[in-house]
């Protein structure tokens, strides 16, 4: 057996390239699982803007939407936006005229490799997360009447979609009514009222400003 030894290790016949591949493994191997890495990472930010997109998605449904439709509103957006995958709605708590909108989400993926098979790494587990808070819609706003002046009688009525709702209604009328003074700009009354709808669906109309123009002095 020593002799055996001896006589190989004196031994200048043979091949090197088995010996050169079985050295370059290695190198392989590591070169290869950096691209695997760099794929996940690549991929991981593309599941976080796919997942966040898809929870700003599901903000904007109406109000009576329920759990089920905001998931799959969410699964739906979420691979739209480029997403691989399962998305999951984990909380949501629709917001009111005082308090915000807020929801939170998770998504995961088994992205496979292609180098770290070597290593019987077949897939990599990809997890992201995200949350959102909505404020409160505007859901008031103040008008005052500054100046008004004209010949002729003239009404405007404007129009808003409150919160909850999908159809605009009348929310306030400004009136004018031509005081036939006969100055030379036209002066008159404008009155302001706002309006609202009672228990038996009946449009209450009631005076919120009421402003005179006229000459000074007159």
């Amino acid at each position: 057996m020593f002799k055996l030894a001896s006589g190989f290790a004196r031994s200048r016949g043979g091949s090197m390239m088995p010996l050169f591949l079985v050295s370059l493994m290695p190198l392989i191997a590591a070169v290869g699982f950096s691209v695997d890495y760099t794929g996940a990472v690549q991929t991981r930010s593309n599941q976080q803007q796919a997942l966040d997109a898809a929870i700003l998605t599901i903000t904007t449904m109406d109000t009576t939407s329920t759990l089920p439709q905001r998931q799959t509103m969410l699964q739906d957006s979420f691979i739209a936006n480029g997403g691989q995958g399962t998305a999951t709605l984990t909380s949501f708590v629709a917001g009111t005229t005082a308090t915000a909108t807020t929801a939170r989400a998770t998504a995961s993926f088994a992205m496979p490799t292609v180098f770290m098979t070597i290593a019987r790494i077949d897939t990599v587990p990809i997890a992201v997360a995200s949350a959102v808070s909505k404020p409160p819609a505007l859901v008031a706003a103040n008008f005052k009447v500054t100046g008004v002046s004209g010949y002729w009688n003239k009404k405007m009525t404007l129009y808003g979609t409150q919160f909850g709702a999908t159809t605009a209604k009348p929310l306030m009328t400004i009136d004018y009514v031509y005081g036939k003074t006969g100055d030379p700009k036209g002066y008159g009354t404008t009155t302001t009222s706002i309006l609202t709808t009672d228990s038996t669906g009946k449009t209450v109309t009631t005076v919120a400003q009421t402003q005179v123009c006229k000459l000074a002095g007159s």
